[in-house]
């Protein structure tokens, strides 16, 4: 079983519903539970928010958040938690980072902030990447599932991949 696969088990057993807003991984993070097979009993869908304005207008973050700038925790846990509102899910998770390959707003390639958000409950994590634009996409795609279960499983063993989660 794929670890996206254990995610959507999860998620189906406590009857909660996944909805994504993503920045620098632009889908990825969506994309790999749309691969798993019965993804659609969980899946509400996924939100790309590039730039600051779509982050704005689409996720109804607050201006003075993303003036800010958007690599930052503020704006990742907003996005988690704006998410679940916009698309009617229980479970939300952002991304926003530097990819590369130069900085952006001050932040270094790599910079990468994750949130996850449940009901009574929102996650963040700094990542600090190195490797190239698709390493540092590919990884934060990898630390966004592994937050997304420590939160949905309050960071106690994954009952179905036998792990800590």
């Amino acid at each position: 079983m794929s670890a996206w696969s254990s995610v959507v088990t999860l998620l189906r057993q406590r009857q909660w519903t996944l909805g994504t807003a993503e920045s620098l991984t632009a889908g990825r993070v969506c994309a790999a539970v749309a691969d798993v097979p019965g993804c659609s009993d969980v899946l509400r869908g996924g939100i790309v928010a590039y730039h600051a304005d779509l982050k704005g207008s689409l996720l109804h973050l607050p201006s003075e958040a993303l003036d800010q700038g958007v690599v930052s925790q503020v704006v990742a846990e907003q996005m988690a938690v704006a998410v679940r509102g916009v698309l009617g899910a229980d479970v939300g998770v952002a991304t926003t980072g530097v990819a590369g390959p130069e900085p952006h707003g001050g932040e270094p390639v790599g910079s990468v902030w994750i949130a996850v958000a449940i009901p009574g409950t929102v996650r963040s994590q700094h990542l600090s990447l190195s490797g190239d634009r698709e390493q540092i996409r590919e990884a934060t795609v990898r630390a966004s599932r592994e937050l997304l279960m420590q939160v949905v499983t309050g960071g106690r063993p994954d009952p179905i991949a036998g792990t800590v989660a």
